[in-house]
């Protein structure tokens, strides 16, 4: 009865140190600013648009290929 009571005790103890290492490694972090932010997301919403915009010529060029062959 008595090692069973050391897996919980040993599980607990990597638990914890788990989360200590989680909590000092997010002290590490250098979080942006919110001006950092806002550039950051606008260059992401500018490079998706180009990358949809590219996808739909491309569609649109293969397309009329295909059916000009069909």
């Amino acid at each position: 009865m008595a090692g069973t009571n050391t897996g919980s005790v040993k599980t607990k103890d990597r638990l914890s140190t788990y989360f200590r290492g989680v909590k000092s490694e997010l002290r590490k972090v250098i979080w942006p600013n919110r001006k950092e932010l806002l550039n950051y997301t606008g260059v992401v919403i500018f490079i998706s648009v180009l990358v949809a915009i590219i996808v739909y010529v491309l569609d649109l060029i293969l397309g009329g290929i295909l059916s000009f062959i069909i």
